[in-house]
């Protein structure tokens, strides 16, 4: 229960930082502050604790790589749709893909209890994502298929970076070696690649308040990631990937709070669907 309930308050904290995201004015800029967040933190960290073990380096290369593009398709999403639709629907249909690819290559196997609450949950968060949308005076819900392919491939690389630390966590020798440098080597590569591509005006024309916000969301993002990694290497992944995924109610909640975005009946009914699911893969 205990990690349960831990993968549960990373969640809330990762719908936090995605919408620290979503809501700057210029996204690149946060996005370049929040990998600088994660970087102030984590490279004095790796170098305190040391790298991971030998065996953990090809896993942790991989997923940095897949870091990066996620963090691509996930500014991309944002640009383009709302975030009531696209977080739950990125994050939504990581979970399923983890499932499979944990059960088929793996060879890990849940309970049929716990199989249906990861469907529970599954299923919640695709009504979340494609029910409602944003309603305001000036008109209906926005909808663009271009963000819902962005959200989906987000997810496809959420899966991807999942499985990846998984497998490497358990082979770095401890949670906090691998989760500080992956981190320590995603953040600045995120940071010099924005800035090669916007320049360094991005960042140096904004206020304070734009700044410490930016940080601010590296900080709650390297924590989200390292309760997930730590939460990795005392679960079944489609477990602890399912479990994450309830951020979404948070994510829901800050959209109907901070974007003014509607929640209605079905998306009420839809977050109790994904807590009953919650409650299945906990089940034992």
């Amino acid at each position: 229960m205990t990690v349960a309930l831990a993968v549960i308050f990373a969640g809330v904290l990762h719908a936090t930082w995605n919408a620290i995201a979503k809501g700057a004015t210029d996204r690149w800029a946060s996005f370049a502050l929040i990998a600088l967040g994660e970087a102030l933190v984590v490279v004095p960290l790796g170098l305190l604790v040391g790298p991971p073990d030998r065996a953990a380096w090809p896993w942790l290369a991989a997923s940095a790589a897949v870091h990066i593009v996620y963090m691509g398709l996930l500014l991309m999403a944002y640009q383009l749709g709302d975030f009531s639709q696209v977080y739950p629907l990125a994050r939504g249909s990581a979970p399923l893909l983890v499932a499979v690819v944990a059960a088929v290559a793996l060879g890990e196997r849940l309970s049929w209890v716990q199989d249906a609450g990861v469907a529970a949950v599954c299923g919640g968060l695709w009504v979340l994502a494609f029910t409602g949308g944003r309603e305001r005076a000036e008109g209906g819900p926005r909808r663009d298929p271009r963000a819902v392919a962005a959200a989906l491939l987000t997810g496809v690389s959420i899966a991807g970076y999942t499985l990846l630390d998984g497998v490497g966590v358990r082979h770095a020798g401890g949670s906090l070696p691998y989760t500080s440098w992956l981190f320590g080597i995603q953040a600045p590569l995120t940071v010099a690649i924005v800035l090669a591509l916007r320049g360094r005006a991005t960042l140096t024309r904004l206020d304070r308040p734009a700044v410490l916000r930016g940080l601010a969301g590296g900080l709650i993002s390297m924590a989200a990631y390292g309760i997930v990694l730590w939460a990795q290497t005392r679960g079944a992944l489609a477990s602890v990937a399912a479990l994450r995924e309830t951020g979404v109610i948070a994510g829901a909640v800050i959209g109907a709070v901070f974007f003014s975005e509607r929640l209605g009946p079905r998306r009420i009914a839809a977050a109790c669907v994904v807590a009953a699911g919650v409650v299945l893969i906990t089940a034992h």
